[in-house]
C-alpha cells in the first residue's frame, strides 16, 4: 500500500528532490549545506526503506516499481543541476555522462525484461556503485563554501566529490555492462522473474 512505511519512505525520496534543488540554487554556503544534509536524509531513505520492506514483510509491486523509479529520479536531477550550475567542471561532466547512460540502459533493460518476465538479482559491486555513488554527489552538493562555512577549509570537499564520482563511474561501467549481459542471456533462455532493481 501507498501508505506503508517503505513506500512513504521512497515517496520522501523524491519529494526531497524540489526542496534539495531550490536549496542548492542558492548558490550559498548555507544553502549548499542545507541541500546536502536533505541529500543525506534521501540517501538515508533509500537504505531503510528496503530494509523496513524486508523486516516487516510489507514487499508490493508499489514498492518495487518506485523504488529504483525513486533512486533514477534523484541521482539525474541532482548530476543535471551540478551540471547547470557548472559545478562539475569538465572533469565532472564525462563521469556524470556515463553515470546517466547507464541509469538510462538500467531503465530499458528493465523494462525489456519484464515484459519477458526475467529478474537478475543486485550485485555487491551494484551496491558499492550506489554508495560511491551518493558520497560523490554529496561532496559535490556541500562543495568548498560549506567547508569554509564549517570553518574546515583545509579539507578539498570538491576534489573528493570528483574522485568519488569517477571511481562511481568505473563502477557503473563494470555494472552496466554486467547487467546488460546477463540480460541478454536470460532474455535468450527466456525465463525468470521480474525483479531487477540496480
Amino acid at each position: 500500500m501507498l501508505t506503508d512505511l517503505p513506500n512513504v519512505l521512497t515517496l520522501s525520496r523524491i519529494a526531497a528532490i524540489p526542496v534539495l534543488i531550490v536549496l542548492a540554487s542558492l548558490r550559498l554556503p548555507a544553502g549548499d549545506l542545507a541541500a546536502c544534509l536533505v541529500f543525506a536524509f534521501a540517501g538515508i531513505t533509500d537504505y531503510l526503506d528496503g530494509k523496513l520492506a524486508r523486516s516487516r514483510q510489507q514487499f508490493s509491486d508499489l514498492g518495487r516499481m518506485l523504488d529504483p523509479i525513486a533512486d533514477k529520479l534523484l541521482v539525474g536531477a541532482v548530476l543535471i543541476m551540478l551540471a547547470g550550475d557548472g559545478r562539475l567542471g569538465p572533469w565532472g561532466l564525462y563521469p556524470a555522462i556515463i553515470i546517466m547512460c547507464r541509469e538510462i540502459l538500467v531503465s530499458g533493460l528493465r523494462e525489456f525484461l519484464a515484459e519477458i518476465r526475467i529478474g537478475l538479482p543486485v550485485t555487491r559491486l551494484a551496491k558499492w556503485k550506489t554508495t560511491f555513488q551518493i558520497g560523490a554527489l554529496g561532496f559535490l552538493i556541500a562543495g568548498n563554501g560549506t567547508a569554509l562555512l564549517l570553518h574546515i577549509q583545509w579539507l578539498p570537499v570538491w576534489l573528493i566529490g570528483i574522485v568519488l564520482l569517477w571511481i562511481s563511474a568505473i563502477l557503473t561501467i563494470i555494472t552496466g555492462w554486467d547487467y546488460l549481459t546477463a540480460g541478454i542471456r536470460h532474455a535468450e533462455l527466456g525465463t525468470g522473474r521480474n525483479d531487477l532493481k540496480a
